[in-house]
């Protein structure tokens, strides 16, 4: 796939906490349209010609955001409110996820869940994260790491009945912004 340029304001989340600076901005959503998958990619990225590499979330409007580090603010001198120049294209190999604690920890005690886990492809691990860190309480969060432990023993390789895009469950979306 081609890279894709878009100019967009860097908006500023609401709640930032005294110590914390980041921005975000949601990608236009023909933009979007042009990435492999409507949930969590990974795009090789500039902003204002300083390359990176991120995690794109779904906005749950069947498009993502891109969250920006405040390393990346101060290294491209950019400011919330200010347009900037991005450019994006799919990385050519999904990097393989960070595994949450928990969730290693459940399936090294259940060999059978961790030899299926092994065999599911980057995407679908993927997959399997996002469904359980996306859990609001620590309860859905618990329940979701046994459930997946339980169906991925049972030789079930892809979480069902999640959309990973929030677009029908309204389960993800992009930050507020302080306007």
């Amino acid at each position: 796939m081609m890279k894709s340029q878009f100019s967009a304001p860097l908006r500023k989340p609401q709640g930032l906490g005294e110590n914390e600076q980041w921005a975000f901005v949601i990608l236009p959503k023909e933009i979007s349209a042009l990435l492999p998958r409507r949930g969590r990619t990974t795009v090789a990225a500039s902003i204002n010609s300083c390359p990176f590499t991120v995690l794109l979330e779904p906005d749950g409007q069947k498009s993502h955001w891109l969250r920006i580090s405040a390393e990346l603010l101060k290294a491209t001198h950019a400011n919330y409110g200010e347009d900037a120049l991005f450019e994006i294209a799919p990385v050519e190999q999904e990097p393989e996820p960070d595994l949450p604690d928990d969730l290693a920890n459940a399936l090294q005690a259940q060999p059978d869940a961790l030899a299926i886990w092994q065999a599911t492809t980057t995407i679908a691990r993927l997959d399997w994260i996002h469904w359980v860190t996306s859990a609001k309480q620590a309860k859905t969060r618990s329940k979701r790491v046994n459930d997946a432990c339980d169906m991925l023993a049972s030789g079930k390789k892809r979480v069902c009945c999640f959309d990973t895009s929030g677009y029908f469950s309204k389960a993800f979306s992009a930050p507020k912004a302080i306007d």
